[in-house]
């Protein structure tokens, strides 16, 4: 397909979601659930691999026209797309996923504005990621497709298509439904959908949710934006949260650095829930809280970084080799390699998160505080060893830096629960396990030629994880080790427009990471450094990449994974919890004359929550 990546909306239920281009086709749809096989993946692909456009007809061997606007409703995911016509008229297509239906649907209804409108359907499904084109057949006056895992059930007012490819014509005041809806049973047809009920269910759902959000500061539409993305990404059977409800969209045009993030990363997951409690979202928090303790705590001895959203462990990372990848950007991969390595900074941001929502008022649960102390008691053992790090990298495992501070956040978070009186563990003995990890960083990590903390222990390389060092209570802002550490990632980190790689890369031959070629910038990472900008005075150093960073947004206030410098355009999966959660964090740290406590300190603020790192 032709579409960037930023030219894609986004509309879901908490159980799957869609991305709808700006010419009204839907080049991605895995349905029941964000993991199960896309019935459309052009956006991997061609037409071929599978997408769903209705808009305005048009000349055979001509591009479909690009709406002249569009946009969400207000504080929805329900997304409303325009074409004016010249000479006909203006047409609306209004796109959702209906909430808590349990047969999960995808609504398209089609609104004549003005004039008369000639619009053209054009529906290809297909099985298991565009391997083959799904069969269908008609009966009782509705299309049904036979897919992987059961069937698509397409219900339409249009009385001139054909398996949803035809054409009609719409005037003002005339409205035409479409509703394509999965059921697992071919035997038992779902009662078709009422759209304008469904609609309207929707659009109440989400602006109520919306409306709970505590956070009143700058910019607040793009933080409400940030976090109806993040509550779109979690899995609401469960609890799960996924790192982004695509595969393989790439971290560069044409390179390997494609991965597949429709699970549920500790590491991720952990960072939403921070970013949603902070906004006043608890219940998002506690359903991650029990979907945690139920799918690690009794298998600690294996635990993973990353697990299915039901908790599955067997993430097989495969190639689709009959896709060709996003504007040729191959191999395309389903399941995720990394799922068995260590990491051990996950144990840190699970404990942060936790600890942050507990200080925010989310009450104590018993099985959650005991999950909480064996995973300290299990990093004791193994804080020492390397590991993959944050980044999960696949060459050889490090002393990574930021995986050791994470390690102390861990106890430091764990000590403070005992000390609070919610727990019990051996509290001397922890409090001597948290100074001997803060030496060993500060002995092994720090460049003192430098004046800046490194990669790993040994090296010379930067890594822009070393910015949540302040952010983490690990040091004080105005330690001479964090802003010399902060001003060296500026120098060595920085892309010409002032944005933040990860790490160094090694082009065509693979460097820390084991991978070749390079990648864009990574956004959460410049967030970071904003936060980082802020928390040492330079206050309006931060605004300024705070703004520019919004100017990376769509149209509709989404933000993939990275941004690439050269070609000025987002890249990799999209849109990516990672960026909205560095956009709404971000924010809080900008509000102006807000004091917000230091890790394990509850706010004096009325109506605010303790953001992690916050001094």
């Amino acid at each position: 397909m032709s579409h960037r990546i930023e030219d894609y909306a986004l509309i879901g239920d908490m159980q799957t979601a869609a991305l709808v281009s700006r010419d009204g086709s839907v080049d991605w749809l895995c349905l029941p659930r964000f993991d199960s096989p896309a019935v459309f993946a052009g956006i991997l692909g061609d037409k071929q691999h599978g997408f769903w456009r209705i808009g305005p007809a048009h000349a055979e061997g001509t591009l479909p026209p690009v709406a002249s606007s569009r946009r969400y409703r207000a504080h929805s995911l329900i997304l409303d797309t325009e074409w004016h016509v010249p000479g006909h008229g203006t047409v609306r297509v209004t796109d959702l996923m209906p909430t808590g239906d349990d047969a999960p649907s995808l609504i398209r209804i089609v609104e004549g504005v003005t004039g008369r409108v000639r619009m053209r359907s054009v529906l290809h499904t297909t099985v298991n990621y565009g391997q083959y084109t799904a069969a269908h057949r008609q009966t009782g006056g509705r299309t049904v497709f036979s897919v992987s895992n059961g069937v698509l059930c397409l219900d339409t007012s249009a009385d001139s298509t054909v398996a949803g490819s035809g054409e009609f014509t719409v005037g003002e005041g005339d409205t035409v439904t479409f509703a394509l809806t999965w059921q697992s049973d071919e035997s038992v047809a779902p009662v078709p959908p009422d759209a304008r009920a469904a609609l309207l269910r929707t659009e109440a759902y989400w602006q109520t949710w919306a409306a709970r959000s505590t956070y009143q500061g700058p910019h607040e539409e793009a933080v409400t934006r940030s976090a109806l993305t993040l509550k779109a990404l979690t899995y609401a059977p469960t609890g799960a949260i996924v790192a982004a409800p695509t595969t393989s969209l790439p971290e560069a045009i044409g390179g390997v650095r494609n991965w597949d993030y429709r699970y549920t990363w500790l590491r991720d997951a952990a960072m939403t829930v921070v970013a949603l409690v902070s906004l006043g979202y608890l219940d998002e928090a506690r359903a991650w809280r029990t979907w945690l303790v139920r799918v690690i705590a009794e298998d600690l001895d294996s635990l993973q970084i990353m697990y299915g959203i039901a908790g599955e462990r067997q993430l097989v990372e495969t190639e689709l080799d009959w896709l060709p990848g996003y504007e040729n950007s191959a191999p395309v991969h389903i399941g995720n390699g990394a799922a068995t390595q260590l990491q051990l900074d996950v144990y840190g941001e699970v404990l942060d998160a936790l600890h942050q929502a507990r200080m925010a008022g989310l009450e104590p649960d018993p099985q959650g505080t005991q999950l909480q102390l064996r995973l300290v008691a299990h990093l004791e053992q193994r804080w020492a060893e390397p590991d993959a790090g944050i980044w999960e990298v696949r060459g050889p495992r490090r002393h990574f830096v930021h995986s050791k501070v994470m390690a102390w956040v861990a106890v430091d978070r764990a000590i403070k629960l005992i000390e609070s009186g919610d727990g019990d563990g051996p509290l001397e003995r922890w409090k001597e396990l948290r100074d001997d990890i803060h030496r060993d960083v500060c002995e092994k990590g720090y460049d003192k030629e430098r004046n800046t903390f490194t990669q790993s222990y040994g090296s010379q390389e930067l890594d822009a994880s070393l910015l949540l060092i302040p952010q983490m209570g690990f040091l004080p802002p105005d330690d001479k080790r964090v802003i010399g550490t902060i001003e060296a990632i500026q120098r060595e980190l920085s892309t010409p427009d002032g944005f933040i790689l990860r790490y160094p890369t090694e082009g065509e031959d693979a460097g820390v990471d084991g991978l070749p070629g390079d990648e864009g910038a990574f956004l959460l990472c410049a967030f970071w450094m904003v936060e980082a900008l802020a928390m040492i005075g330079r206050t309006d150093e931060a605004r300024h990449l705070f703004d520019k960073l919004l100017g990376l947004r769509n149209d509709l206030g989404l933000l993939a994974e990275e941004w690439d410098p050269r070609s000025k355009r987002q890249v990799g999966n999209f849109p990516q919890a990672f960026s909205h959660v560095g956009l709404a964090l971000a924010a809080r740290r900008l509000m102006p004359q807000v004091t917000l406590s230091l890790p394990g300190q509850r706010s004096t603020e009325p109506g605010l929550t303790a953001v992690p790192t916050i001094q």
